[in-house]
């Protein structure tokens, strides 16, 4: 294949792509049925001229057929009158408009049959029209919903260039926010530590600020001791529960063994014997 070949070839392809591209069948549809009827009304047009001719042609006929009817009668009064050489010249042009009026017959048939043909032809392509046209708009109508649907699943999936372009968008949004959250934060940290100053507030005061931070860590000691002494409050509970229950333990014990003259140690078991 030559260099030329070649880049007709890729040209006409690219063309046709470009052109598939931005070919909507709907509008295809609508103008081939345009055709059609632009067909339609260009075979009833030639069967109303056929129809005009064939019109033309009879009146035509009708003519030479008086006329003739009138070379007739006078041939009858020429031979009445004993004018024998005047009656054959009336039958003479009786005959040529014979002549003539079967030459009309011929040409009336033959537009008689063509205006029977295109009649017929018209007929056979009206209802081809109308098919087509039914035909045409359940296709669009078939295109639309498939088309609808296709930009509802792109819009849902976020896969169609403007729905992509707005999440393209509300990602950069999102990302210019956590930049300027991140930002504000970090200048509050670097004022509250000192590191910036407040333009719009009172001079800073490094002294005073020290002793806020002092004040700060006090407090942070006195939070730390308050929870450790809420920890400890239970556990010394418990403790103290644990030493009144075995004191209550030993006074019974005592209690049972001077009811029984006996040593708490001495005491019987369940089930022996005195």
């Amino acid at each position: 294949m030559s260099v030329m070949k070649r880049v007709s070839l890729i040209f006409r392809a690219k063309a046709n792509k470009a052109l598939d591209r931005y070919e909507d069948p709907r509008e295809t549809l609508d103008y081939s049925y345009t055709r059609q009827v632009e067909m339609l009304a260009q075979v009833r047009r030639g069967v109303a001229d056929v129809a005009t001719s064939r019109k033309r042609l009879e009146l035509q006929m009708n003519t030479l057929r008086q006329q003739q009817a009138k070379r007739e009668a006078q041939a009858r009064q020429a031979l009445a009158g004993g004018r024998e050489d005047l009656a054959r010249e009336a039958l003479t042009d009786r005959a040529t408009l014979q002549t003539q009026l079967d030459d009309l017959d011929g040409q009336y048939r033959n537009l008689q049959a063509d205006e029977e043909k295109l009649t017929m032809a018209s007929d056979r392509l009206k209802a081809k029209v109308d098919a087509f046209r039914t035909q045409k708009e359940t296709i669009k109508a078939q295109y639309t919903a498939a088309e609808a649907q296709s930009k509802i699943g792109e819009a849902i999936t976020g896969i169609s260039e403007e729905m992509g372009d707005v999440g393209l968008a509300v990602q950069r949004a999102q990302d210019k926010t956590a930049q300027l959250q991140a930002r504000a934060g970090a200048i509050d940290e670097l004022m509250a530590s000192g590191a910036l100053d407040d333009v719009t507030g009172p001079p800073r005061d490094d002294i005073q600020a020290e002793l806020d931070r002092m004040r700060g860590g006090h407090d942070v000691e006195l939070e730390l001791e308050r929870l450790k002494g809420e920890i400890a409050a239970p556990q010394a509970r418990e403790i103290e529960g644990g030493t009144a229950d075995g004191a209550g333990d030993t006074a019974g014990a005592a209690g049972a063994a001077g009811a029984t003259g006996q040593p708490a140690a001495e005491q019987p078991q369940a089930g022996e014997g005195p």
